[in-house]
């Protein structure tokens, strides 16, 4: 199933398209898959956020999609050519189009490498001629409001904010089509997030960047992305146009997200934690997902013997901002949408 971009209509060609992926760390049928036959499509000049909560595979696909992890099925295109299982040379020719940004700015960055010496480090593994190299660092630097002397200083003497700047110019001076974003901003403070949020923004639409934004936090998935997947132990139990998912969830794991993002006023966030607690839905780990059937079913309030039995199907509905609506995989979806929160804590 095709999942509505944010003009709700497929692209002919994705910059990055995934199919039926799956990535497993043990044994099939000893342990579940870490991801299990997820599916979506990156327009260029698009934003896709990946949600869930720690453990749901968010992490494992940009791995699978970056060749840092091989899948056990499926296949991942980039502009429509299949480099799921690609040699390291086919992958050094696919990394002209596709980086990756990763979540800790502290660790991404070596510390005995000046920023003019990192951001080359990429360009010489292409054999971008040296005379060029020195040019798309400093094009790449005031792409993030950095200064072009910032080429000659170490990453110490930046802020977090300041190296995840760099870590984006890193990327963009391979001048790519895709870029992974994964959890850019967890690890930093709400006005810095901010600021990198708005530059992501501003280069996606500046350059038609295809973006991949893996999150846990569906607030800072609602300001960048248009459209969002949302995952829960290695499947895909709502995907869709980001205001049809966060404004009209379909699916109970979706509501419970969305009620699980924090406010900043205390009053509020108590008539929160209240409203989010009559809602029925057990807390993660509260009980082990069933062998078979949905994996929310066992913190599910809607829960029946079906639930544990049967895989419910993604199901596309016909309320959403687009006339189509997001597609949910649940067998009790139109029951799910009377769990949301009361009016006054959202």
């Amino acid at each position: 199933m095709t999942v509505p971009t944010s003009s709700g209509t497929a692209a002919s060609v994705p910059a990055l398209s995934v199919s039926g992926l799956t990535v497993r760390y043990g044994r099939a049928g000893k342990v579940p898959p870490a991801v299990d036959g997820v599916s979506f499509d990156v327009a260029p000049g698009e934003t896709l956020g990946l949600v869930g909560e720690s453990g749901s595979g968010k992490s494992t696909i940009g791995k699978a999609i970056l060749g840092l992890q091989r899948p056990a099925a499926g296949r991942v295109l980039l502009h429509g050519a299949d480099i799921t299982r690609a040699s390291l040379r086919q992958r050094r020719v696919a990394a002209i189009d596709l980086r990756v940004v990763f979540q800790d700015p502290y660790s991404s960055l070596n510390p005995a490498q000046t920023i003019g010496q990192t951001l080359q480090e990429p360009l010489r593994v292409l054999r971008v001629p040296k005379d060029k190299r020195w040019r798309r660092v400093a094009d790449g630097l005031a792409a993030v409001g950095l200064p072009a002397d910032a080429a000659g200083r170490y990453p110490a003497q930046f802020s977090g904010g300041q190296r995840q700047r760099i870590a984006i110019a890193r990327a963009l001076v391979c001048e790519p089509q895709v870029i992974v974003l994964d959890e850019p901003v967890s690890s930093l403070d709400l006005s810095t997030q901010a600021q990198v949020l708005n530059l992501l923004a501003d280069l996606r639409g500046r350059h038609q960047l295809a973006l991949l934004f893996i999150a846990h936090d569906l607030s800072v998935v609602r300001f960048l992305a248009q459209r969002v997947v949302v995952l829960y132990r290695g499947q895909v139990m709502e995907a869709g146009l980001v205001e049809d998912v966060t404004q009209r969830p379909g699916h109970p794991y979706t509501i419970a997200l969305t009620a699980a993002a924090p406010v900043p006023q205390p009053a509020a966030q108590a008539r929160r934690r209240a409203a989010r607690e009559a809602l029925g839905i057990a807390a993660a780990g509260a009980a082990p997902p069933p062998a078979a059937g949905c994996p929310f079913a066992a913190r599910c309030p809607l829960a029946t013997d079906v639930c544990r039995a049967e895989r419910p199907p993604l199901v596309t509905g016909d309320d959403g901002a687009d006339g189509t609506g997001s597609a949910v995989a649940c067998h009790h979806s139109g029951q799910a949408r009377g769990l949301r929160l009361p009016a006054g804590t959202a």
